[in-house]
């Protein structure tokens, strides 16, 4: 369980809840709203590590029974809301893990609190279970719900609630991150982080990720050679990509910063901002034997492709026509 030094950014939302801890004014529930892997978990689970801190500091100590029992997720008043079905929570499941339980008073910490993640996949009918609870709350409770889409959520249950939205950390401080904290190369680190969307957690699988490696690989083995394959290079191309089908959108957004580097460095001739600044010698050659327009030709073929794939146009078709379209411009 993470404390807050070890949160790369979301600074606003640890000072604010430093500050709760420290004033006393504790709300009841608090909707942390962001975007998957954007941090809410670690949020949440130091903010209730803090609350329960026998040391009742700011900061959990890190020390005693209650943070030592949170650090190993076992602290018998921090319960964190499980559910069987992976897109659905029931209602009985809110009225076993957190209606009845509420009313019982904490075994060991001044409070009971109820972690509910991806609140948003709460039924009809568990969201209104929860807000019987949330109208009249006992005073020790202390709910904590998480969700990457609160307007799923009841307008009761969000009116009631604290909202603390995650906003995206900024790529430079991901991929000074990426590299200190996790030892990843510069060139993982910025593409990792320039796909995150300023999501840190989502940053790190992409640097860890093997597949998403190999497809960075494969968009440039494909990019680097295509102008000279033939039609029989290309089908089998097509057959490669089909591997990666389940990953298609990283593929077309990969695709799509390859060519926009291509672009700006043709526009500016500056590398700075570029994602793919490891391989400048192919972006300034492509950009020197590349029109403006055909690139622009290029990225209007990528998002024609993703169009075609959502009407279910043939994979294979789809994916010849857009490799046709990159070799031709």
């Amino acid at each position: 369980m993470a404390n807050y030094n070890e949160i790369l950014g979301h600074e606003s939302i640890i000072k604010y809840m430093k500050g709760a801890v420290r004033t006393g004014q504790i709300s009841h529930a608090y909707l942390f709203s962001g975007p998957d892997k954007s941090g809410k978990r670690m949020l949440a689970n130091a903010f209730a590590k803090a609350l329960q801190c026998e040391e009742k500091g700011e900061v959990p100590c890190g020390k005693c029974r209650s943070c030592l029992q949170a650090e190993h997720f076992n602290h018998p008043d921090i319960i964190y809301v499980l559910h069987e079905k992976p897109n659905t929570i029931r209602v009985n499941e809110i009225r076993e893990q957190v209606v009845n339980k509420a009313a019982e008073t904490p075994y060991s910490g001044p409070w009971k609190i109820f972690i509910i993640d991806e609140a948003e996949k709460m039924n009809e009918n568990a969201q209104n279970a929860l807000l019987k609870t949330l109208e009249e709350p006992p005073s020790f409770v202390v709910f904590m719900l998480l969700t990457e889409n609160e307007e799923m959520l009841l307008e009761t249950i969000r009116s009631r609630s604290m909202t603390l939205t995650l906003r995206p950390v900024p790529t430079a401080k991901i991929v000074s991150w990426l590299k200190e904290k996790w030892n990843v190369s510069e060139e993982a680190a910025v593409l990792s982080a320039a796909f995150s969307d300023g999501a840190v957690g989502k940053a790190v699988a992409l640097a860890s990720s093997e597949d998403f490696q190999e497809l960075r690989n494969l968009v440039l083995r494909l990019v680097k050679n295509v102008r000279d394959w033939t039609v029989t290079e290309l089908i089998g191309a097509v057959r490669e990509i089909n591997d990666y089908k389940l990953t298609i959108a990283d593929f077309f957004d990969l695709l799509m910063v390859w060519f926009r580097d291509v672009l700006l460095y043709k526009a500016t001739r500056e590398i700075d901002e570029l994602i793919f600044r490891d391989e400048v010698h192919e972006i300034r050659r492509q950009a020197d034997i590349s029109s403006y327009q055909g690139i622009q030709e290029i990225l209007k073929g990528i998002e024609t492709a993703k169009r075609r794939l959502m009407v279910n146009v043939s994979f294979d078709l789809t994916m010849e026509l857009l490799l046709m379209t990159i070799k031709e411009n």
